[in-house]
């Protein structure tokens, strides 16, 4: 009985390994990494790792819903900048002469983030418009969009670095709880882990979440099952754009100042991050655990590049590299299943 379970075990780790190569092969390289270059593990570290993953993974989770449809969403690193240029804009501090909009009172931060989110819920409304009425694909709706977004927020940023934040913003968003040794656990932590229960709740225990992967699954059968895709789509891609909305919101703060061409190339990030855990390109398959562990991955392998010194150029190289021997194993699999 025992050697049975040890076989059992042992199979049942090899699948695992198998079928999430890319995860074991980065977790490998860290640990190497880690015991070979000085700081690599290090409480400092691990926070800012925690802290860069908590605003990618919001991202994540807004392009989730579209891949599980065999949809995209190109436009997520363009919204996500929109946001910012916007909170940024209407959080600055109404002493600050460099004032982008001198017209506009200090306004409250809160009602700051209704605002971006309501920009947000616009830009996914009109992605989900395209894609479920005009019946364009996601691929070429969400890359035009992304372009009017990017040249939308250049025309009201006047194409210019956004700062002068009022204190309580700033504050507020990069607050962090404890500081032993250097590691504390980021606000940003905690939003990030909320939202990821919030989802798992709709992937899992709503109608909204059966629909999504149904959709995945077959659209047709969906359909003729009595599920209203175009209803379901247009709430995904909502939900997508009110996700990126809150990753600009908090990434400005994050980062203290805001431009247009902030989020640039997240969209291929929150992709990869998916994908490299286990969210189908295919469609119908994906789990919030799943994307957790991908974007925290793909994070990781950005920290060991910069502890390897490698050329910043060369990083974009590995990465790209990354995504594309991410997407092709998913296609195999997928291949092999039919």
């Amino acid at each position: 009985m025992e050697a049975n379970r040890e076989i059992g075990f042992g199979t049942k780790l090899v699948k695992i390994v198998t079928r999430n190569p890319i995860v074991f092969l980065l977790l490998i390289a860290a640990i190497i990494v880690g015991c070979s270059v000085e700081n690599f593990f290090s409480w400092g570290n691990l926070t800012n790792l925690l802290s860069n993953t908590a605003i990618r993974f919001l991202i994540a989770l807004g392009v989730s819903g579209c891949l599980i449809t065999k949809g995209t969403d190109l436009s997520a690193g363009r919204q996500v900048g929109f946001a910012a240029v916007i909170a940024g804009i209407m959080c600055q501090r109404g002493d600050y002469n460099g004032r982008l909009w001198k017209f506009l009172p200090e306004m409250n931060i809160g009602l700051v983030f209704l605002v971006v989110v309501l920009f947000g819920v616009i830009w996914g409304l009109i992605n989900g418009f395209i894609v479920t009425k005009l019946h364009v694909p996601p691929f070429i709706a969400t890359l035009g969009t992304q372009t009017i977004i990017y040249g939308i927020s250049l025309v009201i940023s006047d194409a210019q670095p956004i700062g002068g934040f009022q204190k309580i913003y700033t504050t507020l968003i990069n607050g962090r709880i404890g500081n032993v040794r250097g590691f504390h656990l980021p606000y940003l932590l905690f939003v990030a882990a909320v939202f990821g229960l919030v989802f798992w709740f709709i992937y899992n225990k709503m109608r909204f979440g059966k629909y999504m992967y149904a959709i995945g699954g077959n659209d047709v059968a969906a359909e003729v099952s009595g599920v209203n895709t175009t209803r379901t789509l247009m709430r995904i891609y909502t939900t997508a754009g009110i996700m990126y909305a809150v990753a600009g919101y908090l990434l400005a703060a994050k980062s203290g100042g805001a431009s247009a061409s902030m989020g640039q190339g997240y969209e291929l990030e929150a992709i990869a991050g998916c994908t490299i855990g286990g969210v189908s390109t295919t469609g119908g398959i994906g789990t919030v655990p799943g994307i957790l562990i991908g974007v925290l991955v793909f994070e990781l392998l950005k920290i060991i590049l910069q502890f390897l010194g490698v050329n910043p150029y060369y990083n974009y190289v590995v990465q790209g590299l990354v995504i594309v021997l991410a997407v092709s194993l998913d296609i195999r699999k997928y291949i092999a299943k039919k």
